[in-house]
């Protein structure tokens, strides 16, 4: 047989049975032809007195040349009394990028997770992983895989660093539970994106569209009262869009004035009441049988959809770019312009951490701004009549 190439492999045609063709530059490297037409590359070796034959890889996504640099690097190792067939079966065996994705949300996620995290853990599974390289040995992932992928993300950076956060969360469960190496997670050193910190606060004028647009689908009942119910709850306390669907009639006291939350991003708080909340609150019929104050169409549920609701009430009120998040921002913001610190502003949207709240810093200068505009005017004014 001749030297093997892409020619020689090639033209090779299947028989009745299987035929291996040995190469005539490398002894021991060959390739294997299937009656079906398939081609597949192996070697064969003895290491430690044992005779070892082992399949490389296919011919079509292997070139020969690929296929021989590998057989000659295991013949080598043979030669040394490294046993190759060892390593290969555990190749074999190493589950792929989906199992470890699955066994992450079945195992790890329900545990240790919040439901909130638990959802965006799995969209990045699915959604980011799993198409990418969820047929990949979880073995065989190194760190230029994990950086093509999240360079494959850079338009949307927040998607981007949140798949590489879930991947070295993953990849450090994989050396706890034995299927890599220890310090080898591949995220290590895949520099994350800067993300832009968005802040969008209403403006007086804006809120009074939104007031307007939201009292004509109330009277015109083109959204249902549960939806209505929850943004004006949203903009009145400041709180998280999952506080407010979730909450429980359980949760609320109106003669405290304070929602007491079981369990937030940040773990059981209590949330003060101004009384326009109040008043919205005692406004909501309860329903028998169902715990929940947003309610939703089936029986004993809660309303799962604002977004759609959300997007027709902007759209009436001309606030497309405004999220529902940014109510939670505009509540804050409207604290310090009536004079209310930082500390006070944390406390009321359950931070638990300054450093969260001090995103906001620059906004307790906008009364400071004001006053210095009403004495210079004065000045100018003054100064303009002499």
């Amino acid at each position: 047989m001749p030297k093997l190439t892409k020619r020689v492999v090639d033209a090779l045609k299947p028989e009745a049975s299987e035929v291996v063709h040995w190469d005539s530059a490398l002894s021991g490297f060959g390739v294997r032809v299937w009656p079906t037409g398939r081609k597949s590359y192996i070697v064969k070796c003895r290491c430690r007195g044992r005779q070892i034959k082992m399949t490389i890889g296919t011919h079509g996504p292997m070139t020969v040349e690929q296929a021989r640099t590998k057989a000659r690097g295991i013949i080598a190792e043979a030669k040394a009394g490294q046993d190759p067939s060892a390593e290969h079966s555990q190749m074999r065996k190493s589950p792929t990028m989906k199992d470890l994705g699955q066994r992450f949300l079945d195992e790890y996620v329900p545990t240790h997770c919040r439901p909130t995290t638990e959802r965006e853990y799995r969209r990045s599974v699915e959604l980011f992983i799993n198409p990418e390289i969820g047929t990949r040995k979880v073995i065989d992932i190194e760190r230029t895989d994990i950086a093509k992928l999240h360079h494959g993300l850079r338009e949307k950076p927040y998607q981007a660093n949140r798949t590489l956060g879930v991947l070295s969360k993953m990849f450090n469960l994989a050396e706890i539970w034995d299927l890599r190496s220890d310090g080898s997670n591949p995220c290590r050193h895949v520099k994350k994106y800067k993300e832009e910190k968005r802040e969008r606060f209403l403006s007086d004028e804006e809120y009074k569209r939104l007031g307007e647009a939201l009292r004509k689908a109330e009277a015109e009942k083109t959204e249902t009262q549960s939806a209505i119910n929850a943004i004006w709850l949203l903009m009145l306390t400041g709180c998280r869009l999952n506080e407010i669907m979730t909450l429980k009639w359980a949760f609320v006291d109106l003669e405290a004035k304070e929602l007491r939350l079981p369990d937030s991003k940040t773990g059981a708080k209590t949330v003060h009441l101004g009384t326009a909340a109040i008043d919205r609150l005692k406004a909501i019929t309860k329903l028998e049988g169902n715990d929940f104050v947003i309610t939703g169409k089936k029986p004993g549920g809660r309303l799962t959809d604002l977004q759609h609701p959300w997007r027709r009430i902007r759209k009436t009120a001309g606030l497309n770019d405004v999220r529902l998040h940014d109510l939670r921002h505009s509540f804050a913001s409207r604290g310090l312009i009536v004079g209310e610190g930082l500390p006070m502003i944390g406390k009321l949207l359950g931070h638990s951490q300054i450093q969260t709240t001090a995103r906001y810093a620059h906004l307790a200068n906008d009364p400071i701004k004001s006053a210095a505009d009403r004495i210079a005017d004065g000045i100018s004014m003054s100064a303009a009549a002499s």
